[in-house]
């Protein structure tokens, strides 16, 4: 295993690699072309947002898979931060960054020891000719993230600045909103620039001023609190009036039961699965046909391209193609495994790691489907597992309840009184987070130029003061609740004294497989 020194590089073998940095530590990854500036939001792998093509994160570990990174992308920076917001690295044990290919050490790096910094580039995964190396870095930023934001391409204000087309007295720290009585003049149009929300390309625990528009290639804030003075989206016009982003679409009915289709060569997956589900005290999963279409495809797609991933080689997420299929779910997960040559072994590799034997195990889910494709002589054999749960009316209600009753914990935790379920603030945040999914976007800025306040008034809401976290990616109301409550931005949100209602939507498919909106009035 080699040692390197800031400078220092070493070439990669072919395949994934990953990246781990133990200890009290987030790390994130920026994914750039050869001018070192991110493209858009897609482009930050972070706490939550933890995937990109070619990108994953869990836990402390980095898995980075060089041919899979989008067009373009020629290099990926890995960052380090304090898990603990505000702490700066000379305070903690200085970090170790730990380089393997497929098990194997490569390379390690320790670097300088920081002192007041609060984010180190620790290395960067470069494309160099028709290979891939690593090179040891060791920059740090004393002014956070929103310095690192800066390098890349995405300009961040001073906290505490009015967003031009703001009314007088508005203001837009990080997590704040317009005092109540404050409005935007008609047709108030921003600047072109993008701030860095919490919650998108940032790691858990940053925050930006929200409330600035995204350019084209900026890096929108998911979770960040948008003030409401409207601010254009470029182009530069007019944003325009209020309307909804896209109706909240009717839930379809629960998936019907159907036997798997013959000569799938599938037997048995059932009575494993089941069988597993019943030691741990968990209902029988059922066959769906929509599940099973959208596993074929997708495994077809990753045996085309020869590579696992949640895109295939069509840019399409396999959580695209389950509702594509026609399957609205409100839980939903999938095991993406190459090796295995039977369905005994795909389900036994599968029992085999807690992460996966939890998702066979897990009681949200009524409805799973398998299929595999390639092999036979022919190369690996791509196995696509789907389970899910479908998206009913109660269910829905029930999910969005769970997050207003965690988030009123949290408020009770702080002293301040509980925030009230509202009907329209529910509708309008209902609708954007359907409109996220629709549209393929994720930001408070809607592609139609539509901002919270917006959508609020379209949803017939009359409140004068308006907040939105946004989030992506999170499978529970529990861990998008603690993921909001890990970042300031959020937080602030979540804990604003003056806020007295919330609205509450979710939706599940898109590109992260689900998306979440919380919308505060008062």
């Amino acid at each position: 295993m080699s040692e390197l020194v800031p400078g220092g590089n070493l070439p990669l073998p072919g395949g994934a690699v990953t990246v781990r940095v133990a200890g009290p530590f987030d790390l994130s990854a920026l994914i750039t072309d050869d001018g070192g500036k991110v493209r858009d939001d897609g482009d930050f792998v972070f706490y939550n947002q933890p995937s990109a093509p070619g990108a994953r994160l869990g836990g402390d570990t980095l898995t980075v898979d060089p041919p899979a990174l989008r067009p373009g992308a020629t290099r990926v920076t890995v960052a380090v931060s304090p898990a603990d917001p505000g702490t700066p690295l000379g305070a903690l044990p200085a970090p170790v960054l730990q380089v393997a290919s497929g098990g194997r050490p490569l390379a390690r790096f320790s670097p300088p020891r920081p002192g007041r910094e609060t984010v180190l580039l620790l290395a960067e995964i470069y494309r160099r000719g028709d290979g891939w190396k690593v090179r040891a870095l060791g920059q740090g930023y004393a002014d956070g993230l929103a310095g690192l934001a800066r390098d890349f391409g995405v300009d961040v204000e001073d906290d505490g600045a009015a967003p031009a087309g703001a009314a007088p007295g508005a203001v837009a720290p990080a997590g704040a909103t317009v005092p109540p009585g404050a409005v935007a003049p008609p047709g108030a149009v921003g600047p072109r620039g993008a701030t860095v929300p919490p919650g998108s390309g940032i790691p858990r625990g940053t925050a930006a001023p929200p409330g600035t528009p995204n350019p084209p290639g900026g890096v929108p804030v998911p979770g960040a609190v948008a003030p409401p003075a409207r601010p254009a989206v470029p182009p530069a016009r007019t944003v325009p009036p209020p309307r909804p982003a896209v109706p909240p679409r009717p839930l379809a009915p629960p998936p019907p039961v159907s036997p798997p289709p013959a000569g799938d060569g599938l037997d048995g997956f059932l009575d494993l699965v089941n069988s597993a589900r019943a030691a741990a005290g968990s209902p029988p999963v059922t066959h769906d046909a929509r599940l099973a279409a959208a596993a074929r495809e997708h495994a077809g797609m990753m045996s085309r391209g020869g590579r696992l991933g949640v895109e295939g080689v069509d840019g399409i997420s396999v959580h695209q193609r389950v509702t594509a299929a026609g399957y609205a779910y409100l839980a939903v997960g999938e095991h993406l495994v190459s090796g295995p040559l039977t369905v005994a072994a795909f389900v036994d590799h599968c029992l085999r790691h807690d992460a996966a034997r939890r998702t066979v195990c897990d009681p949200a889910f009524t409805h799973a489907a398998l299929a595999g494709a390639g092999g036979g002589g022919f190369g690996d054999t791509y196995w696509t597992a789907l389970w899910a749960g479908p998206l009913t009316p109660d269910g829905l209600d029930r999910t969005a309840g769970e997050v207003v009753d965690l988030t009123n914990r949290e408020r009770a935790r702080a002293g301040l009184p509980p925030l009230s379920r509202d009907p329209l603030l529910t509708a309008a945040a209902q609708a954007h987070s359907a409109d996220m999914v629709a549209r393929d976007f994720y930001s408070h800025t809607a592609p139609d130029g539509s901002r919270p306040w917006d959508r609020a008034a379209a949803a017939g809401s009359a409140r004068r003061t308006i907040g939105e976290n946004i989030a992506c990616g999170q499978r529970s109301a529990a861990e998008v609740v603690r993921g909001w409550m890990n970042s300031p931005g959020h937080r602030a949100n979540i804990l604003k004294p003056g806020f007295t209602h919330l609205g509450v939507g979710f939706a599940g498919g898109g590109r992260a497989g689900t998306y979440w909106t919380q919308l505060f009035g008062a």
